[in-house]
């Protein structure tokens, strides 16, 4: 899966998540792409929307953020509005990123959020993890033939089938993040074993989209398989931001980054040959000098280090041979010098 200049499939595509954290400024939002630009990230992603087009602004109950988020006794009217990235922002955002050769894309949360994004020919589209279960817009984001990157939190099995099944109808690739909706997520509620499984299911690529405390999930993520990461990117703590409690900073991101590449690196291919440090096997040497014509013995070879002669396995089949010439103690034996 290519998205933009990254192929997924050669390098952990990096995702630094804007989300709120810009302080309703342009300015600190453009210094956050930059800085996620310096932190290692291969890309800078947006939110798109705008109140309207997420939900209405209501008090009632049902509207009312509860159950021990960091955002509760809002409404979500006034959540979103407080945490969308102003459309007005996009053009020089895209510009700006682009002009660091970071690729950049945004998570639409409507049809409206599609179309307006269209205009900037985007890498790819994410579906947020509570839009995941909108199937209309899930079909309408991937029928414009763009990758998309789907986030399945609060998925069931038949969401994520619906999203696979509309990347295969519009004939574009999908890849399956693993996350976990809750915000900070807790290390016991993130599953990471979920991720292979995803890859086993549905044949797609996958990787994980981070709410964590720290930096240990998404590379642990890497190890199963993950080759997309995305996790929130703050330009600093001190920015009031609805989600600015597990945001990493620019010092954190990198230190993520770092880590993920050398596990990338470890990671390598399966591979049971070994590379370096035979020569401190054992193998089979001439431990007393032997004449021509007589017999090996247990006495007079043996498998001592270092690896440069024939296998131990071999010695079975060559005690009481005889040899083929004079041999002299410490020579590396070759199978030249066995006769019958």
């Amino acid at each position: 899966m290519k998205i933009g200049k990254i192929d997924t499939q050669k390098k952990v595509f990096i995702i630094a998540e804007l989300s709120a954290n810009h302080d309703h400024s342009l300015q600190t939002a453009k210094d956050t792409v930059y800085a996620a630009k310096e932190s290692g990230a291969d890309a800078i992603k947006l939110q798109t929307y705008t109140p309207d087009w997420m939900t209405i602004n209501s008090k009632k109950n049902d509207f009312l953020i509860k159950g021990g988020t960091l955002w509760d006794g809002k409404n979500l009217y006034e959540l979103y509005k407080e945490a969308m990235t102003p459309l007005e922002w996009h053009e020089e955002l895209f510009n700006y990123a682009r002009s660091l050769n970071l690729e950049i894309f945004s998570s639409p949360f409507s049809k409206e959020a599609v179309d307006f994004l269209e205009q900037f020919n985007p890498s790819a589209y994410k579906i947020a993890s509570f839009e995941i279960t909108d199937y209309e817009l899930v079909e309408y984001a991937a029928s414009k033939g763009k990758p998309i990157i789907v986030s399945t939190g609060i998925a069931e099995f038949e969401d994520i089938q619906n999203a696979v099944d509309m990347a295969q109808k519009y004939n574009i690739d999908i890849a399956l993040l693993k996350c976990t909706s809750a915000y900070p997520a807790p290390r016991s509620e993130v599953n990471l074993k979920t991720i292979p499984a995803l890859k086993e299911i549905f044949d797609v690529i996958v990787g994980f989209s981070d709410h964590t405390l720290g930096i240990s999930a998404p590379v642990a993520a890497v190890t199963l398989g993950a080759r997309i990461v995305e996790k929130h990117f703050i330009l600093d703590k001190s920015i009031d931001s609805p989600d600015k409690e597990f945001s990493l900073t620019p010092k954190e991101f990198r230190e993520m980054v770092k880590a993920i590449r050398e596990v990338e690196e470890m990671i390598g291919v399966v591979d049971f040959k070994p590379k370096k440090g035979k020569e401190f096997a054992r193998s089979l040497y001439v431990v007393k000098d032997i004449k021509k014509g007589e017999r090996f013995t247990k006495d007079n070879i043996r498998a001592i280090r270092p690896g440069y002669g024939l296998h131990p396995k071999y010695l079975p089949q060559i005690l009481g041979k005889k040899a083929c010439k004079d041999l002299e103690r410490g020579e590396r034996l070759t199978w030249e010098m066995i006769g019958d």
